[in-house]
């Protein structure tokens, strides 16, 4: 048994990851701007908006007494379908906090509270396929998490993985005027092959 901390725990992804940690029977601190969807998966739920530094030294104060975390997922983010001529700062400034600095803000206050083996994991995404019309700023952000996540590894010394799913049915894909592919996975075959990845010791990038 370990402990572990959730950020984004709400979204589609993160929930399951939390139940699938919870089921194997780790202590969850489950972080989300919707604590209360979570209560039924784990005793440990708090509010967290990870946009706002405040907001995440508050989230980690309160999750500190379950400390030390042997494993860290980041699993917010947001998207949207706008093209750059349309696209306005708030909106992009929106994508790139919740993918991007928003997983700075989190990792940076969690490091402290990090076991010395804990394995570090963000959500990012095959972005290569990503760079449509409309997708820049989603792209940009999930191609620079990779490049931060590479940097992070060399000077935590700890395993650090970038996950990189393929078409997954979320709600997010409500976001977007892009059909979901018949052959999308589903958020609990994701986090199942995460904490297999968590269980191998994998460190780098772990496309899906």
């Amino acid at each position: 048994m370990a402990n572990a901390i959730v950020w984004g725990a709400s979204g589609g992804i993160g929930r399951a990851i939390v139940e699938a940690l919870t089921t194997a029977g780790h202590v969850v601190v489950a972080v989300s701007r919707r604590p209360d969807e979570l209560s039924t998966l784990t005793p440990y739920t708090v509010y967290g908006d990870v946009t706002r530094p405040e907001s995440v030294a508050e989230a980690v104060r309160l999750a500190q007494p379950h400390a030390p975390f042997e494993a860290f997922f980041y699993a917010a983010g947001d998207i949207a379908s706008v093209r750059a001529a349309d696209m306005s700062l708030e909106d992009w400034r929106r994508i790139l906090d919740a993918n991007l600095t928003g997983a700075f803000l989190c990792i940076q206050a969690t490091l402290p509270y990090l076991a010395a083996n804990a394995h570090l994991f963000f959500l990012g995404a095959i972005h290569e396929r990503l760079r449509l019309p409309g997708l820049g700023a989603y792209a940009a952000a999930k191609a620079g998490l990779e490049a931060f996540a590479d940097a992070l590894r060399k000077e935590i010394r700890r395993p650090v993985t970038v996950v990189r799913p393929g078409a997954v049915a979320t709600p997010l894909w409500n976001k977007v005027p892009f059909r979901l592919p018949p052959n999308a996975r589903s958020p609990q075959e994701i986090a199942q092959a995460i904490l297999q990845a968590w269980a191998e010791g994998r460190d780098g990038n772990l496309d899906l």
